[in-house]
Parts: structure tokens; C-alpha cells; sequence
């Protein structure tokens, strides 16, 4: 990857900022992309000079042609893109807003969709690159409390999958990720069933995979040219084979996922 421009958006946390450093580590010049400022620049001190900071809400879709332009002007090139912003959630579809749906959509999917439709006719044109999608297990397989999440995971994978397929013979690779638990904050900033920041964090998250190990198994998988991986350990990478090898014993386990919560709960109520 050694002098390859890659631009990263969500790089000022987690699994973007570190792949920001992996792929600096790598030889890479980047674009590091996020709406806080300040944590981008921390981030594009660990990755060296040649880092650009383009900070960006990722749903102002009105301004991706300008700042496609101005990051594509930045060294006449884009090598690799990697859609990672995104939010998550942590509520039943029963008792959530659709105003959390429309957000969530928004974000993970429609923003990440936006930004790939401007960059791809100049990265086509130049004669392919890399395109790395963070999906989730999520993305694979409808977990409870996450309704929005899986609907725009599983969306993101879909579109990446067919940008492939169209894409593949002018020289476009994509490869689509699926992560399981990694220690972020991708469940503190999750949103209620209102809409309103979870503010908490999970023991499931908080002990899993460390963002570096993500990063690192993420970058060995686009060096060895694969299409898709799952990032993830024990029963949730179960659940990602499950989808596909057994699907009614994933639905049982999902559904008596909820079952026993709710039991848990009406214990605890009495």
C-alpha cells in the first residue's frame, strides 16, 4: 500500500481510526474523514504528514461533490475508500421511533451509498481501486434490538456486492466486512427506541476484539484480495455461518435470545 491514497470516513474512533494508522503503518497517505475535528487531527498525528483532514457530516449529501473534488484533487488519485461512519441501536421495533429508522438509514446506509456513487465514475475512470465496506455480523443475520441497524447493514452489503459484481473486470475491488463485538463505542452511541443516545456502553463490546486486531485482520484480507470476511469470534461468528448453513436454527437462537431477556426481566419486576 506503500504510497496508495486511501480515504477513511468514521477515522476519528474505533475500527477507522484504526485503520487509519494501519494503513499509514502500511505506507499509505490518507484522507481522514468524521465530524469531530479535533479527534481527526489526533488521529492524522499518528499517520504522518501526508495525511489530509476532510471533516464532513456524513449525511450533508449536497456537499459530496465538492469535497470529492477537493479530495480527489488532493493527489489526483484515490486508491482505496473505506465506508465505515455509521450508528447503531439498542431497542425493541415494537416500541422504536420511525424517526430512528430514518436516521440510522441515513447514516449507515444512504450516506455511505452517496459517497461511493461520486467517487466511483473517477476511480473506474483511473482504472479501479479498493472499496472496503464495515458491515456488521448484523449485516448477515437480524439480531434483537438492532431492527434499523441489521435493515441498513444488510442494505450496505447488497449494494457493495452489486458495485462489485458490475465493477470487478475494470480493475474495482470491494471487499464488504462484517465485525462482531469490538471494543468502540459504537453501543455508548447507540440510539433508544426515542431516538436519544444510549450514553452506556455493553459488556459484549467491551470485551471484544480490540480495534487494532480488527484493523489489522481488515487489511490483511484487502492485501490478499479477498471479498468478504467476517471479523468476529465464538457465537458470533456462529451466527454469521448459521445464516447461511442452517437459517431456521439461527431464527430458534435469535428468538430465544429475546425469550429469555424478557424472562430475566419479569423476574427481576416481581
Amino acid at each position: 500500500m506503500k504510497e496508495q491514497i486511501w480515504w477513511v470516513t468514521g477515522a476519528s474512533s474505533g475500527i477507522g481510526a484504526a485503520l487509519a494508522r494501519g494503513l499509514s503503518a502500511r505506507g499509505a497517505r490518507l484522507i481522514l474523514s468524521g465530524r469531530n475535528v479535533a479527534a481527526l487531527e489526533e488521529v492524522a498525528k499518528d499517520c504522518g504528514a501526508g495525511t489530509m483532514v476532510l471533516p464532513f457530516e456524513a449525511t450533508d449529501f449536497d456537499a459530496l461533490p465538492r469535497l470529492v473534488k477537493e479530495a480527489w484533487d488532493w493527489c489526483g488519485r484515490i486508491d482505496g475508500l473505506v465506508n465505515n461512519a455509521g450508528i447503531s441501536q439498542r431497542s425493541l421495533a415494537i416500541d422504536t421511533d420511525f424517526s430512528v429508522y430514518e436516521k440510522i438509514i441515513a447514516v449507515d446506509l444512504l450516506a455511505p451509498i452517496a459517497l461511493t456513487q461520486q467517487l466511483l465514475p473517477r476511480m473506474v475512470g483511473a482504472g479501479g481501486g479498493q472499496i472496503v465496506a464495515i458491515s456488521s455480523v448484523a449485516g448477515i443475520a437480524g439480531v434483537p434490538l438492532r431492527s434499523a441497524y441489521c435493515a441498513a447493514k444488510h442494505g450496505l452489503i447488497g449494494y457493495h456486492d452489486s458495485v462489485r459484481a458490475e465493477n470487478e473486470h475494470l480493475g474495482l475491488k470491494v471487499l464488504v466486512v462484517a465485525p462482531g463485538s469490538v471494543a468502540t463505542n459504537v453501543s455508548r452511541n447507540a440510539l433508544n427506541a426515542d431516538g436519544s443516545v444510549r450514553g452506556e456502553s455493553d459488556a459484549a463490546i467491551d470485551n471484544g476484539l480490540s480495534p487494532e486486531t480488527a484493523a489489522a485482520q481488515i487489511l490483511d484480507a484487502v492485501a490478499q484480495g479477498k471479498r468478504e470476511i467476517v471479523v468476529a469470534e465464538g457465537p458470533e461468528a456462529q451466527i454469521a455461518a448459521l445464516r447461511r448453513s442452517d437459517p431456521d436454527a439461527l431464527f430458534d437462537r435469535m428468538s430465544a435470545m429475546v425469550q429469555a431477556g424478557y424472562a430475566k426481566q419479569m423476574k427481576a419486576e416481581r
